[in-house]
């Protein structure tokens, strides 16, 4: 049990359910056309879940070797930094873990597409390949892009379009402009939980080298870059809703609203780290119930 527990920090299980919103949107898109398959959603989630793990093990294995994770960090503690899990431990376990995606992948595939249909396979492939890449490069190798300020681009490509329409897509085997708005929406809400971690940990992040968004930006503009991102969302959302609106149901993301204004007022607050770790869950999750709102809004009636 003793190394149960830090495995499982190690996994930072709070951040699964937004790493699964776009797969929910996607599928339940994907069922309002009368497209849903209950397998390819099974394997789907168990993928996209997979791949946050992964991230998750090579965020704490890279931060850990470069010295980011220190006493300056404000928030729950990485593995590595506590000394329960040995870097070797912990890039075994990112090994086992690519293994188990590929299997996930091959597997997704051909629940969604069979073996004939070679376009649709090498497309699939291609992004599993580049899921695997972004989730080990944000914070590991020679230059990783979340040194580099580039978290935010990655966060909003692979969160938003890539999950959303490539979700979608394993169902429908089809694009459609249907999906695009909520896409962006849902990418600006991640990019927002991403920067409300980097205002969080700005201080400490800034000291180690690691130079993202926040730290670029220092603490007041964040702040302004963090309304813009889910302000920007809110209003998206709103503009899907004008122009796909069939009937009352598909507001029922309309609900999640009021905990996004919420969180905006407690960031304009916010003053010290601890402040921003504390909206790090509400946000995320708030995100998750945005997007499960925003796809049950499609298939009730």
């Amino acid at each position: 049990m003793r190394k149960i527990r830090p495995w499982l920090s190690a996994m930072r299980l709070r951040t699964l359910p937004l790493s699964i919103s776009g797969i929910v949107i996607g599928a339940c898109m994907a069922h309002y056309n009368g497209a849903f398959n209950l397998v390819v959603f099974i394997i789907a989630i168990l993928t996209t879940v997979s791949l946050q793990i992964l991230s998750n093990l090579a965020n704490d294995y890279g931060d850990g070797l470069r010295g980011t994770d220190n006493h300056n960090r404000v928030g729950p503690q990485r593995a590595i930094q506590s000394g329960k899990i040995t870097p070797d431990e912990m890039f075994e376990a990112i090994k086992v873990n690519i293994i188990i995606i590929i299997f996930l992948v091959l597997a997704l595939i051909y629940a969604a597409f069979g073996w004939n249909n070679y376009l649709f396979i090498l497309l699939f492939v291609a992004l599993g390949v580049l899921s695997v890449y972004a989730a080990l490069h944000y914070t590991m190798g020679d230059s990783p892009y979340g040194y580099r300020a580039l978290g935010d681009v990655f966060v909003f490509i692979f969160f938003g379009f890539i999950s959303v329409i490539g979700s979608y897509l394993l169902f429908t085997k089809q694009l459609d402009h249907l999906v695009f708005l909520p896409a962006v929406a849902l990418g600006l809400l991640s990019v927002g939980v991403l920067n409300l971690n980097n205002m969080r940990d700005l201080e400490s992040d800034k000291s180690s080298g690691k130079i993202t968004m926040a730290v670029k930006l220092g603490i007041n503009k964040a702040k302004q870059y963090h309304y813009f991102l889910i302000i920007s969302a809110m209003v998206i959302s709103t503009l899907f809703a004008i122009l796909y609106y069939v009937e009352p149901y598909n507001l029922l993301f309309f609900i999640a609203f009021v905990p996004l204004l919420l969180h905006l007022q407690a960031i304009k607050k916010a003053s010290k780290a601890s402040d921003f770790d504390g909206q790090l869950k509400i946000l995320a999750l708030t995100t998750f119930v945005f997007s499960l709102l925003l796809g049950l809004g499609y298939i009730l009636y």
